[in-house]
């Protein structure tokens, strides 16, 4: 049963449903003891409430809460009220990439920009052994400012730090597409491996490539096909018409190596690379430079640069 306007959840008042899913729903809410609005997440029970969903509800949660990241969701509270499992976080105002991205593809500097936002979030959920495993545009809320925040990490995967502090498992026991969006999955998730950061590095590839050019690279007519071109295939050719630069290019086709030992190794590094582009008016690439004047990393990512 949905909640309505003016009920509460202990010191949470309702004022207006969101969003509604079989998981449950979220609302805008207002937390009456800090006086602030917040979106009061409300996991569904009742005779079919699963007490493994339950389990996966608070995990996410405590995740999310793990990270604290401009390009984050906060996540307040998480626990039961009134026998309701709940989760309260910051009120995001904005839209989805995916909305976004129906009104057609987005100016070159606007789509690296969004992507080097991405880059930092992962940057900060990386740190603590925190891998999304879920990245869409779905996942990407975009306020009024330009301020891109990452979602929903319901489906995460965490090792070392961040499985101490959840109390999550180091391996997942979960099939590694359960619950993704097929088009968005890295080359180890679509065969059954094991996944790691630079997961997150392909999906984000995937992301940049929609966004520059208005369609994702391997999406297929059928679920099969499209895993199959993931796995199989290489990235469509980006439209000519666009004028992309052979660096940004560069770094794209980096992002979507199938290997995950070819493509970058950290977020740290694809935020390094876009951030250089970004800054550099250059079209042609200049003669490298010696290579024992250039910092390591520089070093390392040259050729996708170059």
């Amino acid at each position: 049963m949905q909640l309505q306007h003016g009920e509460r959840l202990g010191r949470y008042a309702v004022h207006s449903l969101i969003a509604a899913g079989a998981a449950g729903d979220v609302y805008r809410a207002r937390d009456t003891r800090l006086d602030r609005a917040v979106a009061l997440k409300v996991l569904a029970t009742g005779a079919g409430f699963d007490p493994d969903r339950f389990t996966r509800f608070t995990q996410e949660a405590r995740t999310t809460a793990l990270i604290n990241h401009p390009n984050l969701v906060a996540v307040y509270d998480v626990g039961v009220v009134d026998g309701v499992p709940i989760v309260v976080s910051e009120l995001l105002e904005g839209e989805t990439l995916r909305t976004r991205l129906r009104r057609g593809r987005l100016p070159v500097p606007a789509a690296v920009g969004y992507a080097i936002q991405i880059a930092h979030g992962l940057i900060a959920a990386h740190h603590l052994g925190v891998m999304h495993c879920a990245l869409t545009p779905e996942n990407l809320i975009v306020g009024a400012d330009d301020q891109l925040k990452i979602v929903d990490f319901g489906l995460a995967q965490c090792r070392g730090v961040g499985a101490a502090l959840t109390g999550s498992p180091e391996e997942s026991t979960r099939p590694p597409t359960a619950g993704c969006t097929v088009g968005y999955t890295s080359p180890e998730q679509a065969g059954g491996g094991t996944v790691d950061e630079r997961s997150d590095i392909f999906s984000l590839g995937v992301i940049l490539y929609e966004m520059i050019a208005g369609a994702a690279p391997f999406q297929a007519e059928t679920t099969l096909d499209t895993l199959h071109a993931i796995l199989k295939e290489a990235p469509r050719p980006l439209p000519a018409r666009i004028g992309l630069r052979p660096d940004l290019e560069h770094v794209v086709q980096h992002c979507l190596e199938k290997a995950p030992a070819a493509r970058f190794q950290s977020a740290r590094d694809v935020a390094f690379v876009l951030e250089f582009t970004l800054r550099s008016p250059r079209q042609a690439a200049p003669r490298p430079a010696p290579k024992r004047l250039l910092p390591s990393v520089l070093r390392r990512l040259w050729p996708a640069v170059c």
